[in-house]
């Protein structure tokens, strides 16, 4: 059901997921430094990019997701590989790094409150996931007034803001409120996080400042998390394209 691309390359199997009213072309500036260490197979969240909106709420379960992931990776013939999430993308690599660790080399992930809230936080996340999801389906709130749209984005290069900003124009509403609804609800992992068994990679965007609260968090639930800093907020694979690069490369080398 996902559209995904298989952008071939000189090493393992990369699967790249982004983020909330985005597309494939997050990965951008990714790609072809990516394929001198790896193999990037990019895909398109359910209502995003190229991908269908369904409108039944199974497909957005994060277990159909992690489904989807399973028949990519034997559509390519993949006895494992390696998961990057961005953002919203990293509540579904986590998740799937969690369930299914045998297939799975080691996984990336940046900045995304969303994967590690907890506490009254993942309450109020799950209660305003739900509500924004209502909104949005019934036309009460609109897409643009969102602060995670790219329109609001005040670091990102010119040109990488304005092909943001024509991906999240394509972005299906309804299923975007499904979306909230049924995969954001349930999106946290932060009460397993210690539980990962894999390599991981957090590359942290310093300049979002409110992200260091979950960054301290996970480095204390997962004494083997990894990290990297760059200088750079949210968008951390756009914003600061070079050292996410560098950091990633280094760590499929390191690992595959």
């Amino acid at each position: 059901m996902l559209r995904w691309q298989d952008h071939g390359g000189n090493g393992p199997p990369l699967l790249l997921v982004h983020g909330m009213l985005s597309s494939s072309a997050q990965w951008l500036y990714n790609i072809e430094p990516l394929k001198e260490v790896a193999r990037p197979i990019t895909l398109d969240l359910l209502g995003h990019g190229n991908s269908p909106a369904p409108t039944e709420a199974k497909p957005y379960m994060p277990s159909s997701y992690l489904a989807e992931f399973e028949t990519i990776r034997s559509t390519i013939g993949a006895e494992r590989w390696f998961v990057c999430g961005q953002s919203f993308g990293a509540t579904l690599t986590i998740r799937y790094a969690l369930e299914r660790p045998r297939v799975i080399t080691g996984q990336i992930f940046t900045n995304s409150a969303s994967a590690l809230a907890r506490g009254e936080d993942a309450k109020r996340m799950v209660e305003g996931a739900i509500k924004q999801g209502r909104a949005l389906m019934e036309g009460k709130t609109k897409v643009t007034d969102m602060p995670i749209h790219p329109l609001h984005a005040k670091r990102l290069d010119p040109s990488a803001r304005e092909k943001l900003i024509e991906e999240a124009a394509k972005v299906n509403v309804e299923a975007l409120g499904r979306t909230f609804e049924h995969t954001l609800a349930t999106a946290s992992q932060a009460d397993r996080f210690h539980e990962t068994s894999v390599p991981t990679l957090l590359v942290v965007g310093t300049k979002e400042t409110r992200f260091d609260e979950h960054r301290r968090f996970a480095e204390e639930a997962l004494p083997s998390l990894e990290v990297v800093e760059v200088d750079a907020g949210h968008a951390v694979n756009i914003d600061g394209a070079e050292p996410f690069n560098t950091a990633v490369a280094a760590f499929i080398r390191k690992w595959g």
